[in-house]
């Protein structure tokens, strides 16, 4: 079950000890006392972790192994890591649930994957046995599992800027993939960093800010659209990344940390735009777009005072026409990005 802190912190004041299976600080308990407790404290005598002990049972380098805690976490955690031929060393929470990785990679195109278990790794009881996913059997015994996963099957996330529009889950409101590309270019993620998505919709940009390594708060008005991100949350494997909130901007803003970052997709009026300006500290971002004359003209205004990048952008797709061929525009786009 996942480790809970509280039991071992009501024990606070008189001699205790905590035995954790490998190195407590990687996917354990150790920095989740270390955080709540004077350095003066504790002290912890490592052993090796489970990820070098499966790494060197399997002859893996393991500075190019993805290392996952999966005994507390979704399995969906691993959607950003699955690419073909990658190498996953996961913690699971038992047997079973070795088994369902197994039938949860299938379900996803990743069943001819291989994996190994490997059981009570270190000790006098340890076992390892290679299985292929689809053909996984389930017959694993004892609790103290990892598994590894060498991916075989359909191609992974791309990790450039721009998903597919059909990756996400959407009733129209969403960046559309090129011009999400450039808001993401504007916006620059950067890992650790957060993002304020302001008018959400589909959560796409909250999403591709994620995969880079970076913290999102969507906020979105309609609670059908909301429901949506989150579902896109959960199928990226980031619903610890992404914050959904139902509500509107200034008002939903009030009791978030300041962010890195700030992307409006539309809607942006006067009021707004101060209430932002005031909140972001000196090298945060602030991308803007517009669809309507009114937005438009209120970012050339904004250009026109504060500076940055304003564009224009018109794109056409080539569609039918009778039995040719013609451009279907779609309605133009202004960006604005600036620094504070």
């Amino acid at each position: 079950m996942p480790f809970d802190a509280d039991v071992v912190l009501s024990c606070r004041g008189r001699p205790t000890a905590v035995l954790a299976s490998g190195d407590p600080f990687w996917h354990g308990a150790g920095a989740s006392l270390a955080e709540r407790l004077e350095t003066s404290e504790w002290v912890v005598h490592s052993a090796p972790s489970t990820f070098s002990l499966a790494a060197a049972r399997l002859g893996w380098r393991l500075e190019s192994v993805t290392c996952l805690g999966l005994h507390a976490a979704p399995f969906e955690r691993l959607v950003p890591h699955l690419a073909r031929g990658a190498r996953i060393i996961c913690l699971v929470r038992d047997a079973t649930a070795a088994g369902d990785l197994a039938k949860w990679l299938t379900e996803r195109g990743w069943g001819a994957s291989i994996l190994w278990t490997l059981a009570a790794l270190g000790g006098p009881r340890e076992s390892i046995d290679q299985h292929r996913a689809d053909l996984f059997a389930g017959d694993i015994a004892g609790d103290l599992v990892a598994v590894a996963v060498q991916a075989r099957g359909t191609q992974g996330i791309p990790r450039s800027s721009g998903l597919a529009d059909d990756r996400f889950v959407h009733d129209g409101q969403i960046t559309k993939r090129p011009v999400r590309a450039l808001a993401l270019s504007a916006l620059a993620p950067r890992a650790g960093e957060r993002l304020w998505d302001i008018g959400a919709g589909s959560g796409s940009i909250s999403v591709e800010w994620a995969l880079c390594g970076g913290t999102a708060i969507a906020i979105e008005a309609r609670q059908d659209r909301a429901a949506n991100i989150r579902s896109n949350a959960a199928s990226f494997g980031l619903t610890h990344r992404i914050t959904v909130i139902a509500g509107t901007a200034p008002q939903a803003l009030a009791a978030l940390e300041a962010p890195d970052a700030v992307f409006v997709g539309g809607g942006l009026d006067a009021t707004l735009f101060d209430a932002l300006w005031l909140r972001l500290a000196t090298g945060a971002r602030l991308v803007a777009h517009a669809v309507t004359l009114e937005t438009e003209a209120l970012l050339g205004e904004l250009h026109q005072r504060h500076g940055g990048e304003l564009m224009r952008v018109e794109i056409a797709h080539a569609g039918p026409l009778g039995r040719y061929r013609s451009w279907e525009t779609a309605r133009p786009v202004v960006q604005w990005s600036a620094v504070r």
